[in-house]
């Protein structure tokens, strides 16, 4: 249920949000350019909705019909914009992450935080922890990875990015880098995105690779309910019987994605097609369809690359991709 207010202040917020609690609700106040929104999240059968109308500064009360209640535009009409250190996800400006699949030594991965930077990506991507089919295939490198990501962000100043992949991994990889990425092999793991909940640093959320959009909206509410509301989904794709493409990217839903929830969607076109002839097409359709950046792996050398690297875009076929969608991000109003 949400409560819209019009021109509130500070003591009406608090009493209608008390008003909230007594009943054994959470209350969640989300602030726009006009009006406040105040969510009630929890048993709304507790609440005496003719009561609530009739408190001051309360404009109407709504029901939340969607399932997922703080991610919902319903409950935030205007976007969601999440800040990581001066760089938005989320605005008019098209946020760029790009990396290699997996951290392998700090020669590899300064060379190519530099080559992503020159090229227009902001922030860098690279696993220390990989989550790999096989026990057997190459698993990271761990805390060391992750003390290459911290050197190669203070040499190009771009933020970093991780996969964290147990609860008790999420606190070391905290200190270190500033998103924390919750794999599509994770996204129902609901102990560990209850942990990431609790940090207060962005967190990536990619969907699971047979996942409906609600349950994915219902794994970024789980975070969103324990205090973290600085989500960032990720459309990386779904099984599907077409074994050529991996995971398609399904056309429409990262369009339905805006439509339904306030939370930035950014697409992931390495993971979606595992090929890299495919992913600057892949990265064009992304943009032109409405996503608010991208998620691309980049390696100086793919072929000998220790995990995915036919998926991975040498620095110049990345530069040539960037080059690509700023075209396509002008012809729809946005920037890269």
């Amino acid at each position: 249920m949400i409560i819209v207010l019009k021109d509130a202040d500070k003591k009406t917020i608090e009493l209608i949000s008390k008003e909230i609690e007594a009943k054994g609700l959470t209350p969640h106040v989300s602030k726009g350019k006009e009006r406040t929104i105040i969510g009630a999240i929890g048993d709304e059968r507790l609440l005496d909705i003719e009561h609530l109308k009739s408190l001051p500064g309360v404009e109407k009360v709504v029901p939340i019909l969607a399932p997922y209640k703080l991610a919902s535009r319903e409950f935030h009409p205007e976007d969601t914009v999440i800040k990581v250190n001066g760089v938005e996800v989320g605005g008019e400006q098209l946020a760029i992450i790009a990396g290699p699949c997996t951290v392998e030594s700090e020669e590899q991965l300064i060379e190519i935080a530099h080559a992503v930077k020159e090229a227009g990506a902001s922030i860098l991507r690279g696993s220390a922890f990989k989550p790999r089919t096989s026990p057997y295939s190459f698993q990271g490198i761990g805390e060391e990875g992750l003390k290459i990501l911290r050197k190669a962000k203070q040499e190009t100043g771009l933020s970093i990015e991780t996969e964290v992949m147990d609860t008790r991994q999420v606190e070391m990889v905290t200190k270190y880098v500033d998103i924390l990425r919750i794999g599509a092999r994770n996204m129902q793991n609901f102990d560990l995105l209850k942990e990431v909940g609790k940090v207060n640093k962005p967190v990536l959320l990619k969907n699971g690779i047979a996942s409906t959009m609600k349950e994915f909206l219902m794994a970024a509410e789980y975070i969103m309910s324990e205090g973290n509301k600085q989500v960032i989904l990720c459309n990386r794709g779904v099984r599907s019987y077409e074994s050529e493409l991996r995971f398609p990217i399904l056309s429409g839903l990262t369009s339905l994605l805006k439509q339904k929830t306030h939370l930035p969607v950014i697409v992931d076109p390495s993971h979606s097609t595992g090929n890299r002839s495919l992913i600057i097409p892949v990265s064009r359709a992304a943009i032109a369809e409405g996503a608010d950046g991208l998620i691309v792996e980049v390696h100086s050398c793919p072929e000998k690359a220790l995990c995915d690297g036919a998926q991975q875009l040498t620095p110049q076929e990345f530069a040539k991709m960037m080059a690509e969608i700023k075209r396509v991000a002008a012809a729809i109003g946005r920037k890269v």
